[in-house]
């Protein structure tokens, strides 16, 4: 079962010649993962981003059908280069957003330096003085896939109040 009928024929097509078999290939739309659990498949052909919902549902890849990557083209001649700019930025800030978060926590201002060294940030940290004078709030990007083990490292260097 797939949603892509023409590319799941192509793959098989190697293995039925050399088999001498032929694979019975069903068109559906929208959620390919659910045919197995429904019965209907005993395999699936599917466009897979994370795999998210295919481990979900029990499955596992068993071989790649196919790699791509999707790329933003633009015309040099183009006559809103603007638009593009524009698009390619949100683009930008979407895989950024994806793989990095926000932390935030409270330092004193003594051991300031080595929670930076921690937390340098995308560009640079916010770092904004607290009521208390020995003490200042920092707020930096870190990579999402760290965030544990930058949380482990500030409060070893004594920061408090810690969020991610």
């Amino acid at each position: 079962v797939t949603s892509f009928p023409r590319l799941a024929k192509n793959f098989f097509s190697k293995f039925d010649k050399k088999l001498g078999t032929t694979t019975s290939i069903k068109y559906v739309s929208g959620s390919v993962e659910a045919a197995i659990g429904l019965g209907l498949a005993d395999g699936i052909v599917d466009l897979v981003e994370t795999g998210t919902t295919m481990e979900a549902a029990g499955l596992e890849v068993v071989e790649d059908v196919m790699k791509s990557e999707t790329v933003l083209i633009s015309n040099p001649k183009n006559k809103h280069p603007e638009l593009v700019s524009s698009i390619y930025k949100r683009i930008q800030g979407f895989i950024v957003a994806k793989n990095q978060c926000m932390i935030s926590y409270n330092i004193p201002k003594k051991k300031l330096k080595n929670a930076l060294d921690i937390t340098p940030g995308h560009e640079s940290p916010t770092v904004t003085d607290l009521s208390d004078p020995a003490w200042c709030a920092v707020s930096a990007l870190i990579k999402r896939k760290n965030a544990q083990n930058i949380f482990d490292s500030l409060e070893a260097v004594g920061a408090k109040s810690i969020l991610t």
